[in-house]
């Protein structure tokens, strides 16, 4: 898949984001590895399709999934024909107004809540738009870093909001599940590691899902750019290029 420029709005035949942000690749559920969070994307997957519950909360520490998993969900949606918003909170001169009218979406994901607290403004907008978009009966997937109760949160009413769904604590796979990761990863995107490969990014990579599929991506350009499987050495020139993201 390439990646999706950002427009207004996800639809089926053009699936895009809502900010002037890109994907390196579309995300999908399939490829996370749910490990000991399956119980969390077994909801996310209902929510995804229509169903399910109509608010849930994600944190966990970094590199545990949160945004391929918001990003994923309202990909997902918008190939069943679903209206969906992915907004990173993170983005630099993100303004409240960003969130008007989207109570009308089917399903709205909030991404890196914690940016935000603290902010008087986007703190009432987001409480107003939490009741609305319940109102109107439409999905809302919220990630933070953090559970709702340790967010520097200075209006209880949207912290009392945050607690009203299943809260889901993405935990971190041990290093059987990163392996699986791996080859599942790669084996989307059409590669075979072999055993030495998998034992030298397990011993020189980061061990977390954002790391490895991050690396898996620039891996998959150097095998695709020379043509062939990877090996080592185009695993260390993987290492060695600046995320896309970064």
């Amino acid at each position: 898949m390439h990646a999706q420029s950002a427009d207004i709005g996800v639809n089926t035949t053009n699936p895009q984001l809502h900010l002037p942000i890109e994907l390196r690749r579309e995300p999908t559920l399939a490829e996370y590895l749910p490990g000991p969070n399956a119980e969390a994307v077994e909801a996310i997957s209902a929510m995804a399709a229509g169903s399910g519950e109509p608010f849930l909360f994600l944190f966990g520490s970094p590199g545990t999934g949160k945004t391929h998993l918001l990003q994923a969900a309202c990909l997902d949606a918008a190939q069943r024909g679903l209206k969906t918003h992915f907004i990173p909170l993170g983005t630099e001169g993100l303004e409240p107004e960003i969130l008007e009218n989207l109570e009308r979406s089917d399903l709205v994901a909030i991404d890196d809540l914690e940016a935000i607290a603290g902010d008087a403004n986007w703190e009432r907008t987001l409480f107003a738009f939490f009741n609305q978009i319940r109102a109107h009966g439409n999905r809302l997937l919220i990630a933070a870093g953090s559970a709702p109760d340790s967010l520097p949160l200075t209006l209880a009413d949207l912290r009392s909001r945050l607690q009203w769904g299943p809260r889901y604590c993405l935990i971190p796979l041990n290093d059987a599940e990163c392996e699986r990761l791996l080859i599942q990863s790669a084996a989307h995107r059409g590669m075979r590691l072999s055993d030495d490969v998998i034992r030298h990014i397990m011993h020189y990579s980061a061990r977390d899902p954002s790391s490895l599929m991050t690396l898996i991506a620039r891996l998959d350009s150097i095998s695709l750019r020379e043509q062939r499987q990877p090996t080592i050495r185009l695993v260390r020139s993987a290492m060695l290029e600046e995320s896309p993201d970064r």
